[in-house]
């Protein structure tokens, strides 16, 4: 008798009869199990047959996936996939267009299943619907069903993108334009184009012919902001995939079709929430347009240049006038005396020449371009800092060119401009889409910023990158509040003085350091583990409470959506697969699978996990991995997991570690377990305020010679 975690009871369905209970026995052959149901039924030829979940997947049951059956599953006894793969094949053939439209539907449901997408593909299933399409009699909703089938199919990876013809792409391209008004056959024509663009380089070069950004434009403007998002992946995909001397050409177009202002308008500033799809795609956006910069932001500085050195003469000339130019007077001697005091003011470290102080990269050249910039648009502030400076004693100025140099470093590092984007992130920053120059402008205020704390911390040169680090501090705590505009991140720094920085700083440091004597520390020992037991039932309700997680591929935004929750009794594990992003709780019996807690073997994360040992681009994007963990359990099962950001992956893997019974290790308990502990201490030393507690308890005094004074109550 094999052991219990082997066998599994099901019921079976097959129309026109009573569903069968049965006991499967994971251990035996798949082929033997349906011979055997079909036996029971008394239904011959058992190779033509299969078992598929009964739920909304519809998903076949295969050696490699029936692991994934749970105890009181709904199975359903149907055509084998390669059957229906062949029958479909006909029907969508058929010359009945009621027939045909209800076979493409049964094709577009079907085509999710991998095991299915293998049997018609292996039929040239594809091609077929690529003929189809190129033929040009299909509309509506015939026309819809046949894309979503094709986009379903090319979405298993079993087809190499590179085999479609240029007729193809021309059709889906003038669907973009044709069929403006039916959603659906935009936003499949709008998919296939991404797709095409992210993995092939050989159609990216096609598709680039066929689709201008003055034709993807128009569905900006619209109120779908589904269609919006397609939209603007399909200009990422073009962007990211840009050869790097076509990309700043390509920039140049998005400006002049004033793509900026109209996502602005028509996305950002639009009367709706804007969802966590659309805030990645605007996040790729914004990483590939900074991403222009490193072209300079590498490029040394060529103290041979005369163009170069212009610049230089340029920022001299703005800032010290051009009335003080000895051109034509004086010796060569005189005027190179002169240049150098006037480089010396201007904060450059090689007052002789100081082009050989932009040869450093990053930030290269791009650090002459901001001060270039910030010298013609904000001449005002410009030449005041320059000579505010200049006139200052030599200890206490603030030196505009090297500061400018190691700021615009920071903000490189910062906006992380020459890192390509990465999957999960969501994190754009509305004040980038006000300005075609924003980094520029950026710059100006942060320069300004930056003179303005030098002269708060009343510093010297020896201080010059304790301001630097004051200064960082400054721009990203102002940054996490997302500002809507480059007006408001000003007003966020003006409220970020110097002297806040230093509240800040030292509020934070009484609640990690205040309390570390002996009596204290030995408290925080003693309601520690009340503490402990305080985080892990938050964890635990967190749990219970569940989250929505994408299954992410290769093609992002395609993805699907699926739910995990604990149960209330915290035994089992509810999860199952979604439409869409719900937008509250998924009640327990809307998700069809269950995995008992008794059941876990283990919990791992990061690269452990079986989903990133797969090979593929997107398993080996860093911070994929940093959000990845998986549950393993009996008979060899796996739940994989990518958690939709930091804080969601800290909460399920304490709370999965909470629940075996072990250590609860993320970054995120430690932070909550040194707030909380900090506030429970400062409770219960209110009585104690400015008393003073020593180190070590005082000592017993000597036992007196007699008890005389104590008083007889009798």
């Amino acid at each position: 008798m094999p052991p219990p975690s082997d066998i599994v009871k099901v019921a079976i369905e097959w129309p026109g009869a009573f569903p069968k209970l049965m006991e499967i026995d994971q251990k035996k052959p798949l082929s033997a199990i349906i011979k055997e149901v079909c036996d029971g039924w008394s239904l011959v030829n058992h190779e033509c047959y299969a078992l598929q979940h009964a739920d909304s997947s519809n998903f076949y049951i295969t050696e490699k996936n029936r692991n994934e059956i749970k105890n009181g599953a709904i199975l359903r006894l149907t055509t084998s996939p390669a059957q229906n793969a062949q029958q479909l094949h006909e029907r969508i053939q058929s010359s009945s267009m009621d027939a045909k439209l209800e076979a493409l539907k049964d094709l577009a449901s079907y085509s999710r299943d991998v095991t299915f997408a293998q049997e018609f593909i292996n039929l040239d299933g594809i091609s077929l619907l690529t003929q189809m399409v190129e033929s040009g009699t299909d509309f509506g909703d015939m026309l819809s069903f046949t894309l979503t089938a094709f986009v379903e199919l090319m979405d298993h990876g079993i087809v190499s993108w590179d085999t479609f013809s240029v007729a193809f792409i021309k059709k889906i391209a003038s669907y973009v334009n044709k069929f403006a008004a039916d959603i659906s056959i935009l936003q499949r024509s709008l998919a296939i184009l991404e797709s095409m663009v992210l993995n092939s380089h050989e159609l990216y070069q096609k598709v680039a012919q066929e689709i201008t950004i003055g034709q993807l434009i128009p569905h900006l403007q619209g109120t779908d902001q589904e269609i919006q998002t397609y939209t603007i992946a399909v200009i990422n995909a073009l962007f990211l995939k840009a050869p790097d001397d076509k990309r700043q050409e390509m920039a140049n177009i998005l400006s002049q079709k004033q793509l900026r202002a109209i996502i602005l308008t028509h996305v950002i500033r639009a009367q709706r929430a804007i969802n966590n799809e659309m805030a990645h795609q605007l996040y790729v956006l914004q990483v590939l347009t900074f991403n222009l910069l490193e072209d300079r932001m590498m490029t040394k500085m060529d103290p041979q240049d005369q163009a170069q050195r212009d610049i230089i003469f340029e920022l001299r000339r703005i800032a010290f006038d051009a009335e003080s130019e000895p051109n034509n007077s004086g010796s060569i001697e005189k005027r190179k005396s002169m240049y150098t005091r006037d480089y010396k003011k201007l904060g450059f470290i090689n007052h002789v020449n100081p082009a050989m102080d932009f040869t450093q990269t990053p930030p290269g050249m791009l650090a002459l371009d901001n001060m270039l910039y910030f010298a013609k648009h904000h001449q005002d502030a410009y030449i005041r800092i320059v000579l505010e400076n200049s006139s200052r004693e030599d200890k206490h100025e603030c030196p505009f060119g090297r500061s400018s140099i190691e700021l615009t470093k920071m903000l490189c590092e910062i906006l992380k401009v020459g890192e390509l984007p990465s999957e999960t992130c969501n994190d754009f920053h509305p004040m980038f889409f006000t300005h075609d120059r924003s980094f520029e402008e950026f710059f100006c205020i942060c320069i300004q910023l930056l003179n303005k704390t030098w002269k708060e911390m009343r510093a010297t040169s020896e201080d010059f990158n304790k301001v630097m680090q004051v200064v960082k501090e400054q721009i990203m705590r102002a940054l996490t509040t997302k500002p809507s505009s480059l007006d408001q991140f000003k007003s966020k720094l003006q409220n970020l003085s110097y002297t806040e920085i230093l509240k800040i700083r030292q509020s934070e440091r009484m609640n990690q350091e205040d309390f570390q004597s002996r009596p204290i520390l030995e408290l925080k020992e003693k309601i520690q583990p009340e503490i402990l037991e305080l985080i892990k039932q938050q964890r635990l309700n967190r749990l219970v409470e569940g989250t929505c997680f994408r299954k992410l591929n290769s093609r992002r935004r395609q993805d699907k959506f699926w739910y995990c929750r604990l149960s209330p009794n915290h035994k089992v594990l509810h999860y199952g697969d979604l439409e869409e992003s719900p937008q509250g709780e998924v009640p327990h019996d809307s998700l069809q699978d269950k995995l008992p807690v008794a059941d876990i073997k283990a919990v791992v994360t990061g690269k452990d996990c079986p989903h990133m040992k797969e090979k593929g681009a997107l398993k080996q994007n860093k911070e994929v991995l940093e959000l990845a963990f998986s549950i393993l359990y009996d008979s060899n099962g796996q739940l994989n997991f990518i958690a939709p950001d930091k804080h969601e992956y800290c909460i399920w893997t304490d709370g999965l570690n909470a629940l075996l019974g072990k250590d609860m290790m993320s970054d995120l308990m430690r932070n909550d377990l040194d707030t909380l502990l900090s506030m429970e201490i400062k409770l219960r030393l209110l009585d104690l305020e400015n008393i003073q507690i020593p180190d070590a308890p005082p000592p017993i005094p000597k036992e007196p010679s007699n008890y005389d004074f104590v008083y007889d109550c009798n």
